[in-house]
């Protein structure tokens, strides 16, 4: 049923999005739309989340995207097991016809993003044609690529930009359009946001969205790891096969712009009391007596001049700023672009934790990386470790380093509103 086929013999310039069955609950079978839905797995942060999600609906996408046994083979193993009943069950079914699906969030602040859902053919960073901006941790891509062996599926969608040619693309004009028809569902989920989704099977429409976005390239603006696993699992498999496709959300930022938020660190087993000696003389570290929001805002300020941070998880919100110059022409890689070097997430890695701190970046055991700023400082508050709140960095930059195939450290944006996961699947052997 799959038909994410070969690409053409001459391959294409730019983005190759191929229709697919889409993979949807039956919305009879389970207990709302809304219920079954998580964020993406590497957002379900708060100290009850995976609980909560996994008490929403026994169908809940959650115990595909995050099974849970005693071992990651058990877990993959019973992801699988999962989705194979669900399948037979008939609670997760097959569109009769492939499609691309347009995606449409809201909220209630006024905040409208619609993107297409689809099959895209997974490229080499050295193509040009879909740019990662951030750093992977491996650990992180085994275990999405040994998920997706054996569920045979794409779970969930990353999110990639575009800058198309806004109201005016033909891309777009089909979106619109299509999104004036009733939708093959609507859901609003506890964050607020209204979710709808449209299928587009016209051939004809099909054709001038593929010709459209042929001349695009995209960036990533959320999933790294799981492009990272789309690229290894592509590897591992003869061409053509099912694996040379993985799903996407796609969003013309020229027509939808995108929230860009910061992704915050909790150091494990560091009291920010030793976080903050470890400063003196290399920091300014002002104590702020403000509540969160106020605080953030200085932080804003801050970074408006320079490389500052927002810690906490005593009680306390203390501003981190202008680091001493020699210590970062000491610490940070001179090779790369200013750009580059003077981002926080630059700083904050290659000098803060490598050199003063000794924190090993892709160590679990020591750091999290977590989106939610409340979240962050309660984590820390009751385990006695150290927030790191940071400042978001502005999609242009983020997008001209990764033109100039610079990588940010990894983790450094959150990109957003982000799809919910459970609404459209893609299985690879059906």
């Amino acid at each position: 049923m799959n038909t994410a086929g070969p690409p053409p013999a001459t391959t294409r310039p730019g983005l190759e999005l191929t229709p697919f069955h889409g993979l949807r609950y039956d919305p009879d079978r389970v207990g709302s739309l809304a219920a079954v839905t998580s964020p993406p797995y590497d957002v379900v942060v708060r100290p009850d989340g995976l609980h909560h999600l996994q008490s929403a609906d026994p169908y809940n996408i959650v115990r595909l995207i995050l099974p849970q046994a005693s071992s990651p083979s058990a877990r993959n193993k019973q992801a699988a097991e999962t989705l194979r009943r669900w399948l037979s069950e008939g609670v997760l079914v097959p569109d009769p016809e492939p499609a691309l699906y347009v995606y449409e969030q809201c909220d209630g602040d006024g905040l409208l993003q619609r993107g297409l859902i689809g099959a895209l053919r997974v490229s080499e960073p050295a193509e040009g044609v879909v740019l990662p901006h951030e750093d992977v941790m491996p650990h992180v891509v085994a275990d999405r690529a040994a998920l997706m062996r054996a569920t045979s599926a794409n779970l969930e969608p990353l999110l990639l930009t575009y800058r198309g040619d806004g109201s005016t693309a033909a891309t777009t004009m089909i979106i619109e359009r299509v999104a004036e028809r009733p939708p093959l569902l609507s859901t609003t989920t506890e964050d607020g946001f209204g979710h709808r989704l449209w299928a587009i099977t016209d051939p004809a429409d099909l054709a001038r969205v593929q010709e459209d976005l042929a001349r695009h390239q995209a960036l990533i603006a959320d999933g790294h790891h799981r492009w990272a696993t789309y690229r290894r699992l592509r590897a591992e498999h003869p061409s053509p096969s099912a694996w040379d496709y993985g799903l996407v959300l796609l969003v013309d930022t020229a027509r939808y712009p995108l929230r860009v938020r910061a992704i915050h660190r909790l150091l494990h087993g560091l009291p920010v009391a030793d976080a903050l000696s470890a400063l003196d003389g290399l920091f300014r570290v002002r104590r702020l007596d403000l509540p969160l929001t106020e605080a953030l805002e200085a932080l804003a300020d801050a970074a408006c001049e320079g490389n500052a941070y927002l810690f906490a998880g005593d009680g306390s919100f203390h501003l981190v700023d202008r680091p001493d110059p020699a210590l970062l022409a000491r610490t940070v890689p001179a090779e790369h672009p200013a750009a580059w070097r003077t981002l926080d997430a630059t700083v904050l890695h290659a000098t803060l934790l490598e050199h003063v701190w000794h924190i090993p970046e892709d160590s679990p055991a020591h750091i999290a990386y977590i989106h939610d700023t409340v979240a962050t400082v309660e984590k820390a508050e009751r385990d006695g470790g150290t927030a790191v709140l940071m400042h978001p960095v502005r999609e242009e930059v983020v997008r001209d380093l990764a033109r100039q195939g610079v990588t940010m450290p990894r983790k450094s944006t959150s990109f957003g509103p982000k799809p919910a996961s459970g609404l459209v699947l893609r299985a690879l052997d059906l």
